[in-house]
């Protein structure tokens, strides 16, 4: 991941975890090259499990992170729609707001 994509407190953990952290980064790097799907899809997977969760702070850094590897805002918001009758309209929406408020204007 580059590390302007990083939030601050990812960069906090890292320099109180370095191991840690290093091994989080290494499992991503094997999951990426583990399979077919491309980064932005694989991105945009990740950003359905982060709206799931219902965390606002994934589903921003996976949204950001599908967005610099090609994804649209249009992409990322139908990503987001795509998961209305799995994980209900309530989640979604809160989801498509978070987005909304943070990263429309970037």
């Amino acid at each position: 991941m580059k590390d302007a994509l990083k939030p601050k407190h990812y960069e906090i953990m890292r320099s109180k975890f370095p191991d840690y952290i290093q091994a989080v980064e290494t499992l991503g790097k094997a999951v990426r090259d583990a399979g077919p799907l491309d980064e932005k899809t694989l991105l945009l997977v990740q950003l359905g499990a982060a709206c799931a969760t219902h965390s606002e702070g994934s589903v921003l850094s996976h949204a950001r992170r599908a967005m610099a590897a090609g994804a649209s805002l249009d992409e990322i918001n139908h990503a987001l729609m795509g998961l209305t009758s799995t994980i209900g309209f309530p989640t979604v929406a809160a989801a498509i707001s978070w987005v909304r408020k943070n990263l429309e204007n970037d």
